[in-house]
């Protein structure tokens, strides 16, 4: 297989270490709008750099990125820039005729008049709008597949395989217990893509009701997360499995709730307030005159990258899906999970636990298009494919899955 990866970022960089293990693949182009970062991860990888090419691309740029594929004769395109180019990439591999991979999907806009009670534009809506052309073309587009979404979607349907007769409820719930030395506030991962998740309405699931919207940090629960993190205060966010789980899975109701602790959810609601989780951007003085510039860019800048945190964080990300309903005529209730100790991850692969644990997902995932043991056409979940095969070749990855009876 010959991949297109666009993002040498955090993700990007831990995804070229795993994939770089696997002999699935044949060519990684490793493309991103910094060349020199594109550049460092390929040399990052030693004596395995042979497989990989480093080049400079605009993720923006349709039609450059669509040369890049047609250029390198790419199979499919792995988006792992944060969710703004997901339609521009999306539609460049429509145009290259390759398949594609993303580990978000569309952005949504929030109902003009009622956003904390209806859904506007979904997240998926733009991509899911053409599923009809992908299928009728044979190409695979497979959104939403890093490990949250992702893995959690895997995990919902396997539990509505093997484990359930019956779903109440399907609970998408992130936790971690990790902290970084030496700084006060610095997130584990893109502050562009967190603002995006926790300020837009969250969006719940009902069978009875379908999708609707409620305020941010809405519904907040103190949930067990295991292997050592403990309790930890999760509230409603939106998020791609809300969006996807019940498409394929019959659920009476699906959430996601992140683990976002207080003095957090008090950063963000402080940087919209100020207008700074902004997208659109303004006009400021710069040494050459005015800019403009996002707002949204300017506090992802002030902060350290996520990419160089690892040295600094200590503990452990868990990722999982919590379900309840009956089997067998008996009420059940299980959490699936996946945990990646951020020691474990450094001393292994050089990568921190968070970016590890996303970029490792769409890596299995190619590989089983690679193989052969999962195809499809159209745009699809993960829910859409059995899940066995992806958690055993997880676990082959040295990355095992656990579950918990609660």
């Amino acid at each position: 297989m010959r991949v297109l990866l666009v993002g040498a970022g955090g993700v990007g960089s831990a995804i070229t270490k795993i994939a770089a293990r696997r002999p699935f693949l044949d060519h990684m182009v490793v493309a991103d709008y910094d060349l020199g970062r594109a550049e460092r991860a390929v040399e990052a990888l030693g004596g395995a750099a042979d497989r990989f090419t480093a080049a400079r691309v605009d993720a923006n740029d349709r039609t450059a990125v669509a040369a890049l594929l047609t250029e390198h004769r790419c199979d499919v395109l792995l988006n792992a820039t944060d969710p703004r180019f997901v339609m521009p990439l999306f539609e460049a591999a429509a145009t290259a005729g390759t398949h594609y991979l993303d580990m978000a999907m569309s952005l949504s806009r929030p109902h003009p008049e009622r956003p904390y009670e209806e859904c506007g534009v979904k997240l998926g809506d733009e991509q899911f709008a053409v599923a009809k052309e992908w299928e009728d073309e044979g190409r695979l587009a497979l959104v939403g597949f890093g490990v949250e979404p992702g893995l959690s979607d895997v995990f919902a349907r396997h539990a509505a395989d093997e484990l359930f007769d019956e779903i109440e409820e399907i609970g998408i719930r992130d936790g971690a217990n990790i902290t970084v030395d030496g700084y006060d506030f610095a997130p584990s991962f893109s502050i562009w893509t967190t603002i995006e998740e926790c300020l837009n309405p969250p969006v719940v699931y009902e069978a009875d009701r379908g999708w609707f919207t409620t305020e941010p940090f809405s519904e907040p629960e103190v949930f067990d997360f295991p292997e050592g993190i403990g309790p930890v205060e999760c509230v409603n966010v939106e998020h791609e499995e809300v969006l996807l789980v019940p498409r394929w899975v019959k659920a009476g109701r699906v959430t996601f709730k992140y683990g976002l602790g207080n003095e957090f959810i008090e950063v963000l609601k402080t940087l919209h307030k100020l207008g700074l989780d902004g997208t659109e951007p303004v006009t400021v003085n710069g040494g050459s005159g005015p800019v403009r510039v996002s707002p949204r860019d300017v506090v992802a800048a002030a902060l350290p990258d996520p990419a160089t945190l690892g040295d600094r964080m200590r503990g452990k990300t868990c990722a999982g899906t919590w379900v309840k309903g009956t089997k067998d005529g008996r009420a059940r209730e299980v959490y699936l999970y996946h945990v990646v100790d951020n020691e474990w991850s450094m001393r292994e692969y050089g990568s921190q636990a968070v970016v590890w644990q996303t970029a490792v997902n769409p890596v299995v995932a190619l590989e089983l298009v690679a193989t052969g043991a999962w195809s499809g056409a159209g745009v699809l979940g993960p829910e859409a494919f059995a899940p066995g095969p992806f958690l055993d070749l997880l676990t082959a990855y040295g990355s095992p899955w656990g579950m918990r009876e609660q």
